[in-house]
């Protein structure tokens, strides 16, 4: 690191970083603006080794959307769709079981659910259809629901909110996911997700969940209309409530994808955009312990790079990946676990296959290796296709 910093504007942080003492939202927004990615990057890789180590991680998983009708018509969404559109869905309980069915057999380990704010769908569906999951398999991890999905649940079961999870608890639900958090300035938030719920009410969401004892993950969107200096402040607020309740397990920061949405945004976020954005996310949440860099929206190269700065989890295998799809990242579907293994490993790091919760299922320390099947004649992957 000492080569990179000693040459840079960024040197006066050195110390700080070096000693994990915390930044401030004026140091982050001062790494955000600086140029020099390369002593940022030497930077957010210290911490990261500070939490943890050479190692990187990843999870066998598959994701499922059971539906993608949805009130709402957020500007930046691709996914969504209403009623009368000829490309919405809807999938039964007993599709969602036979989509969950034929992935465990191939070692899956967490169900990652979401769907859009359904506009007749009753409360049982969902309670019903997490029941039928853990009745599948009880080790099943179910990673389900944004905030603003839970608080369309809450108006369906006519319950608060913390009743409507305690509801959901008991049903099977493992973990809330953090989808939904895009960015929390309330103006730009009325420009990309008019109608969507406030920053208080995402993170009183998740408040309630992790006073209930559940874990979380949660997430940022950036590269659209927001300014740097909304992203610190995103950043900021998740990292009060992580200093509050420590029930956040990871932060995912999302790449905007620029088609097929009503943002004029000419072009996604810059490579040099999310790898700075990534190394001040880990620079500044120092009470989370991963940050994770989401190939799906990334690309699984920029995602291998984003491990020297200060990302230490590539996410999952996914296989069914309907909401960047949709929003242009065709080509980003399905990742066999050779070859995040394989990724990891190029990285200069020890992969290790986590839970939902990151915690270490496999440590691939040795010369022991998966196999590391063709990606086109890929098991997963063929269940998928048959499946639709």
């Amino acid at each position: 690191m000492d080569f990179f910093v000693q040459r840079s504007p960024l040197r006066g942080l050195h110390a700080k970083v070096a000693a994990g003492e915390r930044l401030s939202e004026a140091e982050a927004l001062r790494l955000l603006e600086s140029r020099d990615l390369n002593a940022l990057g030497a930077l957010a890789d210290c911490a990261r080794r500070r939490k943890t180590g050479d190692r990187a991680s990843y999870i066998v998983n598959r994701y499922v959307n059971y539906s993608n009708y949805c009130v709402l018509s957020c500007q930046f969404c691709a996914f969504a769709r209403k009623k009368r559109d000829g490309d919405g869905f809807e999938l039964t309980v007993e599709e969602v079981v036979d989509k969950a069915r034929e992935a465990l057999a191939l070692g899956i380990t967490e169900l990652h659910i979401v769907g859009g704010l359904h506009p007749s769908l009753p409360f049982e569906y969902y309670t019903g259809m997490l029941k039928a999951l853990k009745a599948l398999d009880a080790r099943l991890q179910l990673k389900c629901f944004t905030a603003i999905e839970v608080r369309h649940l809450a108006w369906l079961a006519k319950l608060p909110v913390a009743e409507t999870l305690a509801e959901l608890k008991r049903a099977g639900l493992d973990s809330l996911t953090g989808g939904g958090a895009e960015i929390f300035n309330p103006e730009v938030r009325d420009r990309i997700a008019r109608g969507k719920e406030t920053a208080e009410e995402y993170l009183e969401v998740h408040r309630a969940w992790h006073r209930l004892g559940g874990r979380s993950t949660c997430t940022m969107l950036f590269g659209h209309v927001e300014s740097l200096a909304d992203r610190v402040d995103h950043l900021a607020r998740l990292r009060a409530l992580q200093d509050e309740t420590r029930g956040f397990s990871g932060f995912i920061p999302l790449p905007y994808q620029p088609e097929n949405n009503e943002i004029p945004v000419r072009t996604p976020p810059s490579g040099f955009d999310a790898l700075r954005t990534i190394a001040v996310s880990r620079l500044f949440l120092d009470n989370f312990d991963h940050i994770t860099a989401y190939w799906v929206g990334l690309g699984m190269k920029l995602a291998q790079v984003a491990l020297s700065y200060g990302a230490d989890d590539l996410h999952g295998t996914i296989v069914e990946e309907h909401i960047f799809r949709m929003a242009g990242a065709a080509d980003r579907q399905f990742q066999p676990e050779a070859g995040l293994i394989k990724a990891i490993r190029e990285a200069g790091l020890t992969p290790v296959q986590r839970d939902t919760f990151y915690a270490p299922i496999k440590v691939w320390d040795g010369a022991d290796s998966p196999a590391s099947p063709n990606p086109a004649h890929s098991p997963i992957l063929e269940a998928n296709l048959a499946t639709g």
